[in-house]
């Protein structure tokens, strides 16, 4: 196994962009499995077929590889400063270049591209090791991206209104089903950064905390009664999962952030002993 951290985020990065985790993949199986409409049901065939086809090819499940968004976890024995951050951002413009996925971001009115992820967010656990996530994020969805700041005696039906109409915003653009991830609290920006966690989750799985799991499936419901369903031709299944995640907010304020992805949402995480970072 490859110790070094430049070596194995070159690793995580094709792992990221050709191959979905389990529980996406177990997601759309079941509704594929589900659905009624037969043209639908295709739509939802050939997404599990395209899935299969890059992991077998080692090839991208999309040509938009997104803007790489990294998600770091630091242990409480690891000795962490900007290094680490180097090392991670040189591995994401190797694997990019490497793999020959395409380079997607660039610098508003000035134009140029790059491989770099210029957003990093870290986080400090009591865990051990470092946990470092890839998340390339397409801009089909991201640009449905919602923020709300609500009054603080803002209702669950009014997010909940909030929510749907998110969605129903994203339509068919946004390539659906879709995974919604909702962001309560915090500030504004952190709302919105709450809201892309939520869809780092194990997403077949109920959330852990059973308010918010109750809140999800009344607003799967709601956002699956729009049937915008696969690729926009209708059906059960507009949503294949949402998750909420929330945090402390001031008082006078409750801000709400929405942020969905594509049927392909891809995602990879490696975790490494401090003496391999």
């Amino acid at each position: 196994m490859k110790s070094d951290l430049e070596e194995r985020v070159i690793d995580l990065v094709r792992e990221a962009n050709v191959s979905l985790k389990d529980d996406v993949l177990t997601l759309l199986k079941r509704a594929e499995k589900s659905e009624k409409n037969k043209r639908v049901k295709q739509a939802l065939n050939v997404i599990l077929e395209n899935a299969a086809i890059a992991k077998r090819k080692n090839i991208a499940i999309c040509q938009d590889t997104g803007l790489p968004l990294v998600f770091l976890e630091i242990g409480r024995d690891l000795k962490f400063d900007q290094r680490v951050i180097k090392k991670i951002k040189r591995g994401v413009t190797r694997g990019y270049k490497k793999w020959g996925f395409r380079a997607s971001s660039t610098i508003p009115f000035k134009g140029g591209n790059a491989y770099n992820p210029d957003i990093v967010y870290t986080e400090f656990t009591q865990k051990k090791g470092l946990r470092v996530t890839i998340f390339p994020k397409g801009f089909g969805a991201e640009n449905k991206s919602k923020l709300k700041m609500f009054s603080p005696t803002a209702t669950y039906e009014e997010i909940d209104d909030f929510v749907v109409k998110a969605v129903k915003d994203a339509g068919a653009e946004a390539c659906p089903p879709f995974f919604v991830g909702v962001g309560i609290g915090g500030t504004a920006d952190f709302a919105l950064m709450l809201a892309k966690k939520a869809l780092l989750e194990e997403l077949d799985k109920p959330n852990p905390d059973k308010f918010l799991n109750s809140w999800e499936e009344r607003l799967y419901k709601k956002i699956n009664k729009l049937e915008i369903g696969a690729m926009g031709w209708g059906g059960r299944f507009t949503c294949l999962k949402i998750r909420i995640k929330t945090y402390a907010t001031h008082l006078a304020g409750l801000p709400v952030g929405v942020n969905i992805s594509c049927h392909a949402l891809r995602r990879a995480s490696l975790v490494l002993k401090a003496s391999e970072v």
